[in-house]
């Protein structure tokens, strides 16, 4: 069957699949539709949250930015993998037990204050948003290749499609219908990443496949990939580091902390029936995530050796790099080149008129690279590929089967779907629930709260497709953002909420704010005042990554230790809090407490 007819089936099919099940699963009231009634099973649990996590930043772009920065990409597996503990291990059990579905509800009651819950709110609303804008990122990447469409066109179907199953399901049809994506995005992670590690090393793990040699050969594939991006002027694959050390390490906290602060994330845990629960699902949840992540930098390395490959064939030859030859021919590439070019996301530009595709690092401190690059006449690099392609263009490259292309399709546009869909329902419940039943209208009944509650999906939908269309950055990086941004001003409340009995709300509220603005400040100065471009003020700061070197992406753990410290610091000239919150929070973290606290929704 021709590839464009078979995509369009198996994306057209598991699209009927996830609204099926939104319809069979829909909400039937608040409870339902904010935490699925919390009766979700468990495991069941550990494979929604699984998809929830997994969005399109970890399906599409994270082995595309691994494959674009080497061993340095790591940060995002590390970073993520780890806040993943932190938030099952620390807050997810505590949060559970004190019985409140949602973080600012949590925060508004252990620091006794609506003003406290509301700086939360716009604290949520500012992450989650941002966080969105990445997914609608990498559903406008699925849907403009394998659509036929351009990105604009996919990202408002996607608009479409979560409008359709997030907004009419709520959470217990967002549950199980993340079970089915999950299902769908892991099978279509995997099975192409076996094919290929089977194809170039002749292992069927891909996990394995990374250390092993390359078919026919003595040498491994990280060899040989070292070696070929050296002799073409990028950075050696398995060590490079993006930015100092310092940067790296501040990303990677930034990123941990951030994932434990997310409120879509964090939500997951109030659907199952107990605390004891609320382990079990996360440890399942760990195993699901574990076989993606896994998979991911054996993933990165096969597709960017592949694309190397596909366009300088002394590659797979050991020939010479820089002979005419060598590269390919424009008019010869393959179909999936013409099919990506056409998304505007692999551009070609033949600087020297030759007619081939010359790749290589045009920007190198290498005099050898840029002399051999001189004599063989090359006018600078030709090849311009957007890192959010690569996981979606893997099959392609590799030349695999159509089925296994298709299936990659629906894979992308189900991690992208998944996560917008939780990341939702946290924007929903955050408007309707804490902002407008919990300040504004405390008496509205529970068909109006339900009522708000899809208005501000709707809404929120709108504003991130938009913000979208142009967005801040890659997928990943994107996301990377919202993590920061979570933890700067999220993550430190929750901790001190859990285990400070002494903290009031003066220092977290003080604390919040303080962190979400720093953060704010230093991102909007280098993407633009709310990621519009033609707005950024970085020179007002002294430039791009003036800060010792720290990226706009890792900041949100600069922003953190500014909460913690402004908050101390203001606890400590304060009333400290009334002895009944006191009380609560020793509840809340001894076992004795858990029968007193458990089910108070």
């Amino acid at each position: 069957m021709e590839l464009q007819t078979l995509t369009y089936l198996v994306v057209g099919a598991s699209f009927a699949l996830y609204i099926g099940i939104a319809i069979w699963a829909r909400a039937g009231s608040t409870s339902d539709f904010y935490v699925a009634g919390g009766g979700v099973h468990p495991v069941t649990n550990g494979m929604a949250t699984a998809a929830d996590w997994m969005s399109a930043a970890s399906f599409i772009s994270m082995a595309g930015l691994i494959a674009n920065m080497g061993y340095g990409g790591g940060l995002f597996l590390m970073g993520w993998t780890g806040g993943y503990v932190i938030l099952a291990m620390w807050l997810a059990p505590y949060l559970r037990k004190f019985g409140k579905f949602t973080v600012p509800q949590f925060i508004g009651d252990r620091f006794y204050s609506k003003s406290a819950s509301t700086v939360a709110v716009i604290c949520l609303l500012t992450a989650s948003i941002t966080y969105v804008i990445g997914q609608m990122t990498g559903v406008g990447v699925a849907f403009s290749r394998f659509l036929g469409v351009s990105n604009e066109t996919g990202i408002y179907l996607g608009m479409g499609i979560v409008f359709a199953y997030a907004v009419f399901g709520g959470m217990k049809g967002i549950t199980y219908t993340q079970v089915a994506q999950y299902i769908v995005l892991i099978s279509a992670y995997t099975i192409p990443a076996v094919f290929i590690s089977l194809n170039l090393t002749g292992n069927f793990l891909p996990q394995l496949g990374l250390g092993a040699n390359l078919v026919g050969t003595d040498v491994s594939l990280l060899d040989r990939l070292n070696q070929v991006v050296t002799d073409l002027g990028f950075a050696e694959y398995t060590t490079s580091v993006p930015g100092s050390k310092l940067n790296m390490f501040v990303y990677t906290v930034s990123l941990m902390i951030g994932t434990a602060g997310l409120p879509h994330v964090i939500i997951r845990f109030f659907t199952v029936p107990k605390v004891a629960d609320a382990r079990y699902s996360a440890g399942w949840a760990l195993v699901f995530i574990a076989i993606l992540y896994t998979t991911a930098p054996a993933v990165a390395a096969m597709a960017k050796y592949n694309l190397h490959a596909t366009v300088n064939t002394a590659i797979t030859s050991n020939g010479d790099l820089y002979a005419e030859e060598s590269s390919l021919k424009y008019d010869e590439r393959p179909d999936w080149m013409s099919r990506w070019e056409k998304t505007g996301l692999l551009k070609w530009e033949d600087k020297n008129g030759d007619g081939r595709i010359q790749y290589y690092n045009d920007k190198t401190k290498s005099a050898d690279v840029l002399a051999k690059a001189e004599q063989a006449g090359w006018k600078g690099s030709e090849l311009t590929v957007n890192a959010d392609i690569m996981v979606m263009a893997n099959p392609e490259i590799a030349l695999l089967p159509n089925w296994v292309i298709a299936l990659v399709a629906a894979g992308g546009v189900a991690a992208a779907l998944s996560t917008a869909a939780g990341l939702l329902l946290a924007i929903s419940s955050a408007v309707s629930h804490d902002l407008v039943k919990n300040v504004f209208a405390p008496n509205m009944s529970d068909k109006n709260e339900l009522l708000v509650g899809k208005f501000a999906m709707a809404g929120a939908i709108v504003l991130a497709g938009w913000l979208g269309l142009n967005p801040p950055g890659f997928a990943a990086g994107t996301v990377a953002l919202a993590f920061g941004i979570a933890a700067s001003s999220l993550f430190p409340a929750i901790m001190m909420g859990i285990f400070s009995k002494k903290m009031n709300k003066e220092g977290a509220i003080s604390g919040m704010l303080a962190g979400l603005f720093v953060t704010l400040f230093y991102v909007f100065a280098h993407k633009g005042i709310f990621f519009v471009k033609g707005t950024e003020f970085v020179d007002l700061i002294g430039g791009p990554n003036s800060f010792f070197g720290i990226t706009p992406e890792a900041f949100g753990a600069i922003g953190a230790l500014v909460n913690f410290i402004v908050a101390f610091a203001v606890d400590k000239v304060t009333k400290e809090p009334p002895e009944h919150i006191q009380q609560l929070v020793e509840d809340v973290r001894i076992p004795r407490g858990a029968k007193a606290v458990d089910g108070a929704h």
